[in-house]
């Protein structure tokens, strides 16, 4: 169980990653003319990599009973 923690920790550390640097990737050519289809497709791969990671992070965080 630590293993797959450990696991969860490191990959919800490479998304967190990837999700700022796509955040600078998509303000960068937001300042310049760029291909839409190609800024919408990064922008909702933002979008998933933000699900994904608040689903890990919650299945990270253990079930606490109101």
């Amino acid at each position: 169980m630590i293993e797959d923690r450990d696991s969860m920790l490191r990959r919800l550390h490479e998304m967190r990653s990837e999700h700022r640097d796509l955040d600078t990737v998509i303000a960068r050519m937001e300042m310049q003319p760029v291909d839409q289809i190609q800024l919408q497709r990064l922008k909702k791969r933002k979008l998933k990599l933000k699900d994904d990671i608040t689903r890990l992070e919650s299945g990270l965080l253990p079930d606490i009973i109101a």
